[in-house]
């Protein structure tokens, strides 16, 4: 009887299953969210040091500038821990391409009982921007703009403020006006708002790309928050009396039924970061 000895040929299908799989495994886990890495910085603003993460691509190296997106946590990532501020929504963006990942991430943390509206906050936000930007070679025509919840007002707010420094703004389940529960953190603000607080924000930021999230079921931030800011914005491109405005991108999604953590679907949108992407800082 004759005994068949597989020849190294034979053994090559089984090999290629073996290395298929080994492969398919590790960029199973390179897509998890929570297996996403971020190096750690700081930033000192007057006599204050805050903590900061940054995501740096992979193929990074420095030679050619990168496209930058700046991300503004919710009020439950607050504090100084320096690791709280990645744990929801921009992790899930980064995730849908880990390897190849073609922009600079940098997250900030805000300060226990304060707002990304604070002047402070504000402050410390924009230094690690700019403090990331020089270290890592950040290209000023392709710096976008985003958060979630808290992060959300303050993507509107320093959009409004600041309108030439982004390339495009991605707002999620934030707002102008605050909404206050009793006994909920932050506290109401005591000034008097104004009668529309709306228009004057979108009047500023009207030139600006924007892609807008909401939750059509938020208990936490109304959905008319972002309803109202894009009913605005879409009025002022229908006025073909600014032949610019009626060429500015703007896009909004609402989920229907979706509650207050509509981050989870919002940066899972495949489309978001090639939108962004596809646009420049004007001038």
């Amino acid at each position: 009887m004759m005994t068949l000895i597989p020849t190294r040929p034979a053994l090559r299908p089984m090999l290629w299953l073996m290395l298929a799989l080994t492969i398919a495994t590790q960029r199973a886990q390179a897509a998890d969210p929570a297996a996403v890495p971020f190096v750690a910085r700081t930033v000192t603003t007057g006599a204050d040091t805050f903590g900061y993460q940054v995501f740096v691509p992979a193929h990074w190296n420095g030679r050619r500038p990168i496209a930058v997106i700046l991300f503004l946590h919710g009020s439950g990532e607050r504090g100084g821990d320096n690791r709280a501020q990645t744990k929801n929504g921009i992790r899930l963006l980064i995730a849908q391409n880990p390897d190849g990942f073609p922009a600079l991430v940098v997250c900030p943390q805000c300060r226990d009982k304060m707002r990304w509206t604070d002047p402070d906050m504000q402050t410390m936000a924009l230094k690690a921007l700019d403090q990331s930007m020089k270290e890592f070679n950040g290209d000023p025509s392709r710096v976008y703009l985003t958060g979630l919840s808290l992060g959300g007002y303050g993507t509107w707010d320093l959009a409004q403020k600041y309108p030439q420094r982004w390339a495009a703004i991605a707002p999620c389940c934030g707002g102008v006006v605050y909404a206050h529960k009793p006994g909920t953190d932050p506290a109401p603000v005591t000034e008097t708002p104004p009668a529309d607080p709306y228009s004057p924000v979108a009047r500023k930021v009207a030139r600006l790309p924007a892609w807008v999230f909401h939750g059509g079921a938020d208990p936490t931030v109304p959905v008319s928050e972002s309803r109202q800011m894009t009913g605005l914005l879409f009025s002022m491109k229908a006025d073909l009396k600014d032949t610019d405005l009626k060429y500015t991108d703007l896009k909004y999604t609402e989920y229907p039924g979706v509650g207050h953590n509509s981050w989870d679907y919002a940066y899972k949108e495949a489309g978001l970061l090639p939108w962004f992407l596809s646009h420049r800082r004007r001038g």
